[in-house]
């Protein structure tokens, strides 16, 4: 009597090796690229990138032009670059949202159990929101040659001071990541961030001389990054050195992204 034979099970899971895992740019790269597919399906997520450039160049200037400048020409040359230095960097709480929005859903808890890097999906979420920035800044840039803005620093100037504005705004979004991971609600992200930056973006040299204010004042003007920001925008619109200004800006900028990013990143981690 012969043995029976069985037949040999199938291999059920397949023998060739598994790709490696992705790297901590290409995971980065795939949440930006994330970013900007929702603002194809989502346009109206761009109101506030094109309506507060818009607003804020359109309103200051023909509401305060000619009773701090004389006219409105005259004010729109000086206060332009304060503008876009205003519209870039209010948009950049929408960076706390987002994140606490991905909390909220559970969304942040599936990128988490992937094999990639723990901050891939916040660097990849600021480099997406770049588009952001630079569509505020271009629109801000664009509407003031429109209006009549005429920079003596030509098109270099300009350029130079987009790229400035941008590279403080991604620092500037690290502390709103962080209370995005704190805070409970998108909504008490946004109001928290707006209520921190409205006083200090107002109380700067965006929309008068900070000679004109008093003395106590004047001297938190005088420390206020924003204002060594926006002196640097006109320096470098004007076409004139800007090494100091722009040089005090890209510190705080710098101490900015090491103080935050690495909290952020921590929070990330352990948040619920």
């Amino acid at each position: 009597m012969t043995a029976v034979e069985h037949p040999v099970a199938p291999t059920v899971v397949a023998a060739e090796a598994r790709p490696p895992a992705a790297s901590a740019v290409a995971a980065s790269l795939a949440f930006a690229w994330r970013v900007l597919l929702k603002v194809k399906h989502v346009p109206e997520e761009l109101g506030d990138a094109i309506g507060i450039p818009v607003v804020f160049t359109l309103l200051f200037t023909y509401l305060f032009g000619g009773a701090l400048a004389g006219s409105t020409s005259g004010y729109l040359q000086f206060l332009l670059p304060g503008t876009l230095v205003l519209a870039v960097v209010f948009l950049t709480v929408y960076s706390g949202v987002n994140v606490n929005s991905d909390l909220s859903t559970g969304t942040a808890d599936r990128y988490r159990s992937l094999p990639i890097s723990r901050s891939a999906a916040i660097v990849g979420g600021l480099i997406g929101d770049l588009g952001r920035y630079l569509l505020a800044a271009i629109l801000v840039a664009g509407l003031g040659l429109a209006m009549g803005f005429r920079p003596p620093g030509g098109a270099v100037g300009v350029v130079a001071g987009i790229v400035l504005a941008v590279v403080f705004a991604v620092a500037l979004s690290w502390p709103w990541v962080l209370l995005g991971l704190v805070l409970r609600t998108p909504r008490a992200v946004m109001s928290l961030g707006f209520a921190i930056l409205f006083p200090i973006t107002f109380v700067s040299n965006v929309f008068v001389d900070p000679t004109t204010m008093p003395g106590w004042l004047q001297a938190f003007t005088d420390v206020n990054p924003i204002s060594h920001l926006v002196t640097a925008e006109r320096e470098l619109m004007n076409g004139d050195a800007a090494l100091g200004q722009a040089g005090w800006a890209l510190l705080a900028a710098a101490l900015l992204t090491i103080v935050f990013a690495p909290l952020a990143v921590r929070r990330y981690r352990t948040a619920g």
